[in-house]
């Protein structure tokens, strides 16, 4: 068994407590101590669980005792260091580093003692997994111990600790079941079911800490993926999806505080929950952790059985959030598809105000253009095909009447058998509904001029515009209809049915409104049914 190691010739006295009154005993000093210190400690009494886990399951039983000794021991030096730099013993200026150290050194020579028993055995036994997990409790060990040299306890150059602590793990652990490169992201796949299941990064700078999550969380049944710093594992999320990060805080290049701060300022990666799993332990990290958006805070050393309890918890809540995401969107797919369906039976503007809330929608309109057409002779027609023949080229013509109505910005009220209606300056006011309408009209022939071409048919239109008020509105509260009432509306019917074919006809009041942009040709009085004589124009082709 090791002896304690020699008092620096540089540290305080013994007699004199280094008491939060010196500089190096501040609270950002001990602060930043007593995460130096967790750290290995950590990584002793996680790898000795690990041990004591494995040995259980597969043996030998000989080492069971010696290991869970050495895990006591551990546990021992965390209930010291846990005491001697107390909050309150912080905040009140009674932190003896001296005596912590002093106090430490009792438990870490019994902790080499049982580690130097454990490994003897598992040479005894060619427990070859077992020595490697022992050389990594090793490393801790030193780097603990280095630190308990250091009289003034001050801080490590990171740089320097860093290399010396990756030297000797590269080449003391080639039996190491996976790379641990710094730098380089670590994947480990389980073989074992999954309970619970999901895609768990973990980052964090020491790679004895990584590993040992790693192999821990792939033991759970998660696959995952370790990354050195905030950086790489941002780099990391830009091309795979997690369903957990594991984060610890003070790392080089991009801390755990940053990394959490771009990770909910992102929002491709906001939802993904992250657990804040550290050695710094103080309420105000916490704090700051949980109003940034972080999940759950777990400090190091942890216990394996509450960090999967705040995994699975923290993976429950993830999941219903995804389930709630998931319904939010067919409840918004839904909805589109309604507005859809709203539109395609009632005008934007007329639906926009149902969806507001209006219940009864009456529009008294003082001047729209009304236009009808109709297939000439179509009862004949119909009777030489069959009914499905007969809707299939309605559905083509009128589709493209459809179009014609939409790009000239007018709006389709119905079709009535082979009539199709639609109207100009309805439901909102356009100043120029009559020669938008007149425009549609002999685009309709011309649209009517290739479907005969298509079809070797000879079918003409019959065309009726007549302007002047009228009553816009819906009726139905199951199927809704919007739908023009008014003399305006008969008069541009009868027009229709009075019609010339493929001429388009008007009435005096839509010819004033055309005049400046086509030519007509007065056709003379008519008598229109219920109106008596009225004066028509025929409605040439555009000036």
């Amino acid at each position: 068994m090791s002896e304690s190691p020699p008092v620096s010739s540089t540290s305080p006295s013994r007699d004199t407590p280094a008491t939060s009154s010196d500089p190096s005993a501040s609270s950002e000093s001990i602060k930043h101590l007593r995460h130096d210190l967790r750290t290995p400690l950590n990584q002793m009494i996680g790898y000795s669980e690990m041990l004591i886990e494995g040995v259980t399951e597969n043996g030998p039983p000989e080492m069971l005792d010696d290991l869970q000794r050495l895990c006591g021991a551990g546990g021992e030096l965390l209930t010291v260091l846990n005491e001697s730099l107390a909050q309150w013993k912080v905040e009140t200026g009674q932190v003896d580093l001296i005596g912590l150290r002093r106090a430490m050194l009792g438990p870490l020579n019994a902790f080499v003692g049982y580690r130097d028993l454990c490994t003897e055995a598992a040479h005894v036994h060619s427990q070859t997994e077992v020595l490697a997990d022992l050389a990594r409790i090793d490393i801790a060990t030193n780097n603990l111990r280095k630190l308990l040299e250091d009289g003034t306890f001050a801080q490590r150059n990171a740089a320097a600790s860093h290399a010396a602590t990756m030297a000797p793990f590269a080449s003391s652990l080639t039996a190491a079941p996976m790379p641990l490169t710094p730098g380089t992201p670590v994947a480990v796949g389980s073989t074992t079911p999954p309970m619970p299941t999901g895609r768990i990064l973990v980052v964090d700078d020491e790679p004895l800490n990584r590993e040992m999550l790693l192999r821990r969380l792939a033991k759970m049944g998660f696959t995952t993926t370790g990354a050195p710093n905030g950086q790489v594992a941002l780099e990391i999320m830009a091309g795979e999806s997690f369903d957990l990060v594991l984060l610890d805080i003070m790392m080089p290049v991009l801390d755990g505080y940053q990394t959490l701060d771009r990770l909910k300022a992102d929002r491709k990666l906001r939802h993904i929950p992250v657990v804040m799993l550290t050695a710094l332990d103080e309420v105000a990290s916490v704090v700051r952790c949980i109003e940034a958006g972080a999940e759950d805070y777990v400090p190091k050393p942890f216990n394996p059985v509450i960090l999967r309890a705040r995994i699975s918890a923290s993976l429950e809540k993830k999941r219903l959030r995804d389930q709630e995401r998931a319904y939010l969107g067919e409840i918004q797919s839904e909805r589109a598809k309604s507005e859809r369906l709203l539109l395609n039976v009632l005008p934007k503007a007329i639906g926009d105000r149902l969806k507001a809330g209006e219940q009864t929608i009456v529009d008294a309109v003082p001047e729209a253009t009304v236009m009808f057409a109709d297939i000439v002779g179509f009862t004949r027609i119909a009777a030489t095909f069959s009914a499905a023949r007969t809707v299939s080229l309605l559905n083509e013509i009128f589709s493209e009447f459809d179009a014609l109505s939409e790009l000239k910005g007018l709006e389709k009220i119905k079709t009535i058998g082979d009539a199709y209606m639609v109207v100009g300056g309805v439901p909102l006011p356009q100043a120029d509904h009559a020669v938008r309408c007149a425009k549609m009209a002999f685009e309709m022939l011309n649209a009517m001029h290739h479907f005969n071409l298509r079809h070797q048919f000879k079918w003409q239109l019959r065309i009726g515009l007549h302007t002047g008020p009228l009553v816009a509105g819906i009726i139905g509260s199951i199927k809704f209809s919007y739908d023009l009432w008014g003399d305006t509306v008969n008069i541009a019917s009868r027009l229709e049915s009075h019609g010339e074919p493929d001429i388009p006809q008007v009435s005096q009041l839509t010819a004033d409104l055309l005049k400046d942009h086509f030519v007509l040709e007065e056709r003379g009085d008519i008598d229109l049914k219920n109106r008596g004589v009225t004066k028509v124009h025929r409605l040439l082709r555009p000036i």
